[in-house]
């Protein structure tokens, strides 16, 4: 098998690319002590990057808010519950696959 020198450059740089912007803030960030105030910040990034996720997922069809036939929404409300209360990945996960199996089924 020959390898193309184009392919193996584009392999390459895609490495790089995924590589640098993983690296380097590390090992900036690890020579740096940061204040207090910016750890406590910095805590509630992973929540509101899966809360946009999750909120966009849920509420937007088309590019358009839409609570109209919206089982993805319907099938969140146990997931949610069962995730606040439990505190359960696997249950939740369950829940969530029942919920959106069943609402399925039915419409």
């Amino acid at each position: 098998m020959e390898i193309n020198s184009y392919i193996l450059l584009i392999i390459l740089g895609s490495a790089v690319v995924t590589f640098v912007p993983r690296v380097l803030p590390l090992v900036v960030l690890s020579r740096l002590s940061i204040p207090d105030w910016g750890m406590r910040w910095l805590s509630h990034v992973p929540v509101a990057v899966m809360a946009a996720l999750i909120g966009q997922e849920l509420l937007l069809s088309e590019g358009k808010l839409s609570f109209q036939h919206n089982i993805d929404l319907i099938a969140a409300l146990p997931t949610f519950a069962v995730a606040i209360l439990t505190r359960s990945l696997l249950g939740t996960v369950i829940v969530g696959i029942l919920s959106m199996m069943f609402l399925r089924f039915i419409f």
